[in-house]
């Protein structure tokens, strides 16, 4: 089959295709004959060297794939070969085929097509298992960072299913609007005083929710932005990795902050996630609640040019790679 391989850390240019045996489904594993896979900020990192993969897993880039059930291994039930689906990864997803833990496979959305499908599942994840873990509730208010990216985008949207207000951050009058018409009620240019603009926009309260993909940059603006018992947290390193905490803050405030990774937790947890995702996001996709963000698409033969177009930070939505 072939794959995306690295010649070593760097740049764009690096990602070449290569040929490799085709993976066999194991115990409790699906074969996915993959369609397109998403590219992910991860990617770039890996890609440069800075995001290996867990122990005993591929070592190819990719998070998220789209497909078809190729082969189901001993112990698998509820699949037949042929059936649409699209995984949650630890990698492996720029190639032909992969191998994946069944519990991180599952169905796509109904009336979503499985180009479109291969950017949901990662965003989709995440959203949830994020604003889960946070106890994002209805009446109260969310910041989120990114608002146009792949995991903004559906995370606008979502917080507003569920009875949130929503604000978001952006990088330009076309990023603005986008995020308002996701549903944002505030959106905010990061170039400005964004924080000032979340006290404005709150009378002064904060906000009870942050999600934030930047890290160290935001930490003290972040803190600042927070409510009484108000909760921040970091998914992503854009960045930075150190910042600054000013912990009196914290404490008069009650505020927690926590970060998470999706693509190291174990997979029983990953397959809970999942089973989450096709109960309360699909849903609100298939009836149009949450409208699939905007695509750029690539033939896996222009992987370098998907990860200049995402590295680029004019992309709105998502990046997919097609087969």
């Amino acid at each position: 089959m072939r794959i995306v391989t690295v010649t070593e850390p760097g740049g764009p240019d690096n990602l070449v295709i290569a040929e490799a045996p085709r993976p066999e489904a194991g115990p409790g594993e699906i074969v996915v004959r993959v369609v397109a896979a998403g590219v992910n900020r991860a990617d770039l990192l890996q890609r440069q060297g800075f995001y290996p993969p867990p122990p005993d897993t591929s070592e190819v880039i990719g998070l998220e794939v789209s497909g078809t059930v190729d082969a189901i291994g001993a112990g698998v039930t509820g699949w037949t070969v042929g059936d649409p689906c699209v995984a949650l990864l630890a990698g492996g997803g720029y190639a032909e085929y992969v191998a994946v833990p069944a519990g991180q496979v599952i169905p796509p959305p109904d009336g979503v097509d499985l180009v479109t499908a291969a950017g949901l599942i990662e965003v989709a994840a995440t959203v949830v298992s994020n604003f889960d873990h946070v106890h994002l509730a209805a009446g109260e208010t969310v910041l989120i960072h990114g608002g146009t990216g792949g995991i903004g985008t559906f995370a606008i949207q979502y917080a507003k299913a569920i009875g949130a207000r929503v604000l978001a951050t952006a990088g330009s009058a076309e990023k603005l609007a986008v995020c308002r018409e996701l549903g944002a009620d505030v959106a905010l240019d990061y170039h400005e005083d964004w924080a000032a603009g979340v006290s404005a926009a709150t009378d002064g309260r904060g906000v009870d929710v942050i999600l934030d993909v930047i890290g160290a940059k935001y930490l003290e603006s972040n803190v600042a932005a927070l409510a009484t018992d108000g909760r921040l947290v970091v998914i992503g390193l854009q960045g930075g990795r150190k910042g600054t905490l000013d912990l009196n803050r914290l404490l008069s405030k009650r505020a927690t902050v926590t970060a998470t990774s999706l693509r190291f937790r174990p997979a029983d947890q990953k397959a809970a996630i999942c089973r989450a995702v096709v109960e309360r996001a699909w849903p609100l996709v298939a009836s149009g609640r949450i409208t699939p963000a905007r695509k750029s698409r690539f033939p896996l033969e222009r992987v370098a040019e998907a990860h200049r177009q995402l590295e680029s930070g004019q992309n709105i939505g998502k990046v997919i790679l097609t087969l």
